[in-house]
């Protein structure tokens, strides 16, 4: 007996001391991205460095910033890994992120640059792993029962026929969907911008609170055409889904990044973990079906499955502007709730109302009617809900920007006030059209 209970011990005893030596460190990984991509980099990672555990903490991306500002003065992270280039430069802006250098043979076999933008930050604080692009996806079944047509480019998504057929997440909770607002102002321009979206907006029959509710929603046929970072398209065509996806003409190219935190509880593991990321064995993870993410490796390519976009081969990416986007992110995300995301039903029915009143018209002027007073009230409505009443210049400054945070609360009020007004009105004006 005694023998038996002096072997159950000693046994005990190694499983402890297995446990104990399996994993002697432990990296700790913020991140914005599903679990299908991460259960994929932990799998391969675990069994390349079997002494080393990864362990995620998932936040959405303003979040996950928020997070490690919070934690600055004792960090208990050691990587942020997301797809939000300005969010890595914010948090480099405030000193946040720790510089390296990854080993110069995985660095050379990467490219520079996509377009004219760099893929890894010139002074090291954050390094490229994936290219990203936003679009338009859509679900098959959903478009063909509703007779609805394939969209092209942003601007399509304003037109009347896609009302109630839309969807997209706030910028304030998702860094890719941030990135994608950010480039329709920077490529359309900062009142054509705003324009587009609020319109665009008008149509959408909900604001997700979580980038992958929209490619969910659209895969169940909850709502026909989603704004999303092209990962969720490109995975779910090749995962068999029946949906489509499509870049428009005015969308960035821009990497998707990972960061050693400073301070870095594990920094010497954390830095084997990035090397993974960057090297030929993770670029090739980026083509399994579930994370379907382009590589930063240009021959990589060569070995992606039949149909998977080059982005080295494609036309010349669309200029983007990281530094203003992380200078005006906090108040871009709040213009865009207290406009869009708080006041959608209000925004919905004036332009369900618009479109209504613009049928009248089209019926009066076919008819041969003068129609000059209508279209001039139509023209009003439809001010109301394609300004904001604030200037880019402003918005984009330095100053405005540092005083956010002491300024947010007179500018919020005042901001759901004048929605509020001038949804109300424009609904008003155009119902009044007979």
């Amino acid at each position: 007996m005694n023998n038996l209970i002096q072997l159950l011990a000693s046994l005990f005893f190694l499983v402890l001391l297995t446990c104990a030596t399996t994993f002697s460190a432990e990296v700790v990984i913020v991140t914005s991205f599903p679990k299908d991509l991460f259960d994929t980099y932990q799998t391969e990672f675990e069994a390349k460095h079997q002494d080393i555990k990864l362990v995620f903490r998932s936040k959405k991306t303003s979040a996950a910033v928020t997070y490690i500002r919070e934690t600055a003065t004792k960090p208990n992270s050691d990587i942020f890994w997301a797809s939000a280039v300005d969010a890595f430069a914010l948090l480099k802006k405030e000193d946040l992120l720790a510089r390296y250098t990854p080993p110069e043979e995985l660095l050379d076999q990467t490219a520079k640059k996509i377009g004219d933008y760099p893929i890894h930050d010139p002074d090291s604080y954050f390094f490229g792993f994936a290219l990203s692009g936003y679009g338009m996806m859509w679900n098959n079944e959903y478009m063909q029962a509703y007779q609805l047509p394939f969209p092209e480019e942003w601007i399509d998504l304003t037109k009347p026929i896609y009302h109630n057929h839309l969807s997209m997440c706030s910028p304030s909770r998702s860094g890719t969907t941030h990135l994608t607002v950010e480039s329709i102002l920077q490529g359309h321009g900062w009142q054509k911008g705003w324009a587009l979206l609020l319109q665009m907006a008008g149509n959408m029959t909900v604001i997700t609170e979580r980038s992958f509710g929209v490619p969910q929603g659209i895969a169940s046929g909850e709502f026909g055409i989603g704004v999303v970072v092209d990962f969720f398209g490109l995975s779910a065509i090749s995962s068999g889904q029946p949906v489509g996806f499509v870049y428009p003409s005015i969308t960035p190219m821009v990497p998707a990044n990972i960061a050693l935190i400073k301070g870095s509880p594990n920094t010497n593991d954390a830095q084997k973990f990035i090397d993974f990321v960057i090297s030929r064995t993770g670029q090739n993870l980026l083509f399994t079906d579930s994370i379907s993410r382009l590589p930063i490796i240009p021959d990589l390519y060569d070995q992606a499955p039949d149909g998977f976009p080059n982005p080295f081969q494609t036309k010349k990416s669309v200029p983007f502007d990281a530094d203003l986007s992380q200078r005006r992110y906090e108040v871009l995300n709040s213009l865009f709730d207290w406009f869009i995301t708080f006041r959608l039903q209000e925004l919905q029915r004036a332009w369900k109302e618009i479109y209504k009143a613009e049928e009248k018209l089209d019926k009066k002027r076919s008819r041969g009617k003068n129609v000059e007073q209508i279209e001039a009230k139509l023209d009003e409505a439809k001010q109301l809900v394609s300004r904001l009443p604030i200037n880019e210049n402003l918005v984009s400054s330095i100053e405005f920007s540092q005083n956010w945070s002491e300024s947010s609360n007179k500018y919020q009020q005042k901001w759901d006030q004048q929605a509020k007004s001038n949804y109300n009105l424009a609904k008003k004006i155009a119902k009044s059209i007979k």
